[in-house]
């Protein structure tokens, strides 16, 4: 009770209330608008939390995080642009909807539907996470370094296309994690006689250039202005008959999202497709599916914010982020000097508990906030990319060197943003650079650290039951998509003789 009351006076400050209401409105704005994600916004913030306490400092990134996933919906039914890759699913029903003439209806199904399940999917996060950290309570170097493979497994299935450009690039992370100089030893690595590196690569730069620096390179050339004429457009929640209606859709897409958040790497946008693909076997009207319908909305909607939420509890009890904005978050964590994890339960229990409530308190600004939000943002659309980049660009060059002061941090971001640019353009994950920077400090640390105790003897990974479990884990997700990716390809080869 007595923490429950702290973490009400903490959210209650001035500071940390405009914070909440701030980060939801530009949540919404990032999210709403083609080529501004919200991982690239919350990279793009997070130079700026370092002088603001951690509590303020993760209530506005987990806002921005949280309300952008439902945003993606608002240019995907008004304009058939998703604007995050999470609402590619609402806009099969979305935008026939507003063709239809019922956008209103259409936004007021996603507001809700989102809010429902990004409660939902808090609510869970509140009671799993801390189980999960009591577990991970018993870690030790040997687990550590199962826990950072099980997390770099996770590569697999951000490459499922092409699992071989996956792993090159979580071969650079791994690299890139190796300059500086050794902890264990105290040798200088891959400086290159320059004294900036060796504490090695800073975490921003290399997040900033690869998001940020890479999206505007990319979407520099393109005219992302909306041709077609924009009127003043309206929310309308659903009506008490259509909620009876859509209950049962959203609380079963909510679970699934919940469930599929929590896998690491897996994502929300493979939550909304799974779960628009369950309420299509669910319907007795599957025919009307990609029509304009509300299950078609309510369905990905729910996933999506249902998923977001439940990305956290890998990221808070086990220090594995479960999706892109959640790795960026990671970074965040690590700049202000915490290590999210096993002992972050109880050791940063009142960060914990006011990161849930501001997760909570979210999905209720983002029932107030949307309404006249979509109203100003049908006139926010139309500014060209060609004045929106520039001032990404500046945002991204202040901010690498606002964190310590170091013209190498400018360098870095652009010469990472370049980086990111070609990698993209010969479709190489992102994703996969980041948690090979992340987690390979960890993972050769607490390598090295296991075998010093066990004196070289490789057996120490299987003497503990947790380190065992998550390194079979950690193999069977790096061989199933594999062996998965085969089976597939050899029943097209018979479907096709």
């Amino acid at each position: 009770m007595s923490e429950l009351l702290a973490v009400l006076l903490t959210i209650s400050q001035p500071l940390n209330a405009f914070v909440l209401v701030a980060g939801v409105i530009l949540g919404l704005l990032s999210g709403a608008t083609p080529g501004v994600s919200g991982t690239m916004m919350v990279v793009l913030l997070i130079p700026l939390t370092y002088s603001l306490s951690p509590e303020t400092a993760f209530l506005l990134l987990c806002a921005v995080y949280c309300s952008s996933v439902f945003s993606g919906s608002i240019s995907a039914i008004l304009f058939r642009t998703p604007g995050a890759p999470e609402a590619v699913a609402t806009t099969l029903d979305g935008y026939p909807m507003a063709q239809q003439g019922k956008a209103p209806l259409a936004l007021g199904i996603s507001v809700f539907s989102s809010a429902l399940g990004g409660l939902i999917g808090t609510i869970l996060l509140i009671f799993v996470a801390p189980l999960l950290a009591k577990v991970a309570l018993k870690f030790g170097p040997p687990e550590y370094f199962a826990l950072a493979m099980l997390g770099l497994s996770v590569i697999t299935v951000l490459g499922a296309n092409n699992l071989i450009k996956a792993l090159l690039a979580a071969g650079f992370g791994l690299f890139l994690a190796t300059v500086g100089i050794d902890a264990m030893t105290g040798v200088a690595r891959f400086t290159f006689g320059l004294s900036g590196l060796m504490s090695g690569i800073d975490f921003i730069p290399v997040l900033i250039g690869l998001f940020a620096v890479s999206e505007v390179l990319r979407r520099v050339m393109d005219d992302l202005t909306v041709k077609e004429r924009i009127y003043r457009v309206k929310s309308q929640l659903p009506s008490l008959g259509l909620i009876k209606r859509l209950s049962t859709t959203i609380v079963r897409s909510s679970l699934i999202g919940t469930a599929i958040g929590i896998l690491p790497g897996i994502g929300a946008t493979t939550a909304s497709m799974v779960s628009y693909s369950e309420a299509v076997r669910w319907s007795k009207d599957k025919d009307k599916f990609g029509t304009g319908i509300p299950e078609g909305i309510a369905a990905p909607e729910s996933a999506n914010n249902a998923a977001a939420n439940g990305a956290m509890v890998p990221l808070l009890a086990l220090g594995i982020p479960g999706s892109a904005t959640t790795a960026v978050i990671l970074g965040a964590f690590i700049l202000h000097g915490i290590k999210p994890g096993p002992l972050m339960f109880t050791e940063q229990t009142h960060l914990v508990y006011t990161i849930f409530a501001g997760l909570f308190l979210c999905n209720f600004l983002i029932l107030f906030i949307a309404k006249p939000f979509i109203t100003v943002f049908s006139n926010i659309i139309r500014i060209p990319y060609a004045v929106l980049g520039p001032i990404i660009l500046l945002l991204c060059i202040v901010g690498s060197f606002a964190i310590r002061n170091n013209l190498l941090d400018v360098w870095l971001t652009m010469i990472f943003g370049v980086v990111g640019y070609v990698m993209e353009k010969y479709n190489f994950p992102l994703a996969p650079v980041i948690l090979g920077l992340v987690l390979g400090g960890l993972a050769e640390q607490e390598m090295r650290r296991s075998l010093v105790i066990s004196g070289g003897d490789w057996s120490v990974f299987f003497h503990s039951p947790i380190s065992a479990v998550l390194l079979v884990a950690a193999a069977v997700s790096v061989v199933f998509p594999i062996i998965s990716g085969l089976i597939n390809k050899h029943k097209q080869n018979n479907a096709a003789a």
